[in-house]
């Protein structure tokens, strides 16, 4: 699984002044942390950055590679005059993230795109927001995978994202993203994926965040995910996604394929990674109490 960090992020405190102030050393000391800990990209994110996105997102992206040039970046601002300015001064061939499928986006950000021969995450957010289920997901898809190749931009180089969102208020999307996870490579074959994995998190309380983030970036793996957006100081989950926590991956698969553990026989921390499953499947309805059951 390849990880896509997230703390370079103008919601974040420190990243947000140095942005404002332009302060290269919390913005770099952020960068050499990230490739550290075995992120293989870097997500710059701006937010809307309406003022001032056009100037602001090179410097970000030249202070970026004054001490870290060679992981790719991520280039994440809903302002696309910032994205087209940042694009000309990548060392390495960028992400974009993300196109939406829009037409008023997608209509002027493909061509972006295919001039620069960035890769982009196209994002299945459409015309009335958030799809219900993974058949509007997949229509979503279709449309913006179409629109890419016609502008020859060939699927390999584009990233699909089928929106993650809070398990304890949309439970079922969870499965519904698993579901059209399933789907992409009949829908767009070599197409990569991703995910705002935290997303899944959002909202429950902080100390069961991480096993939410990490329990679900193993169920959307087996349904073939080819990379998260995640936080670099998740040091468990990063260490799930580089194979070296096989037994969490092999309970976890093995849950999802029907199989329910003896969870007498199991450690706590394997008993809350089950625990944790079952919540995401549905199999128990969510409560903030979960892993005191």
């Amino acid at each position: 699984m390849y990880l896509i960090g997230e703390s370079l992020n103008v919601i974040n405190t420190k990243i947000g002044r140095a942005y404002k102030e332009r302060d290269p050393k919390p913005i770099q000391e952020e960068a050499l942390f990230q490739r550290s800990k075995g992120m293989d990209f870097i997500d710059i994110n701006l937010g809307p950055a309406k003022k001032d996105g056009p100037d602001l997102m090179p410097w970000v992206v030249k202070v970026v590679q004054e001490v870290v040039d060679d992981i790719p970046l991520v280039l994440d601002t809903s302002n696309i005059d910032a994205i087209e300015a940042a694009l000309k001064v990548c060392k390495l061939p960028p992400i974009i993230n993300s196109i939406m499928c829009r037409p008023a986006r997608y209509e002027r950000m493909i061509p972006i795109a295919a001039q620069s021969k960035a890769d982009f995450i196209a994002l299945m957010w459409g015309p009335e927001g958030l799809p219900r289920d993974e058949n509007e997901r997949a229509a979503l898809c279709v449309e913006l995978v179409y629109a890419a190749n016609e502008a020859g931009i060939p699927n390999e180089k584009i990233w699909i994202d089928g929106i993650v969102t809070p398990v304890n208020i949309q439970q079922p999307q969870a499965i519904s993203l698993m579901n059209f996870q399933a789907m992409i490579q009949d829908i767009a074959p070599g197409a990569k994926s991703t995910c705002g994995l935290s997303n899944i998190s959002n909202g429950p309380p902080t100390h069961l965040r991480p096993i939410l983030n990490q329990t679900y970036m193993v169920m959307l793996q087996k349904y073939g995910m080819y990379s998260v957006i995640s936080d670099p100081l998740d040091f468990q989950l990063t260490a799930i996604a580089k194979g070296k926590r096989q037994d969490i991956v092999d309970l976890i698969y093995g849950i999802m394929d029907g199989n329910q553990p003896n969870m007498a026989g199991l450690s706590k921390e394997m008993q809350d990674y089950a625990k944790t499953t079952n919540v995401i499947l549905g199999n128990v309805l969510y409560s903030d109490s979960w892993l005191e059951v």
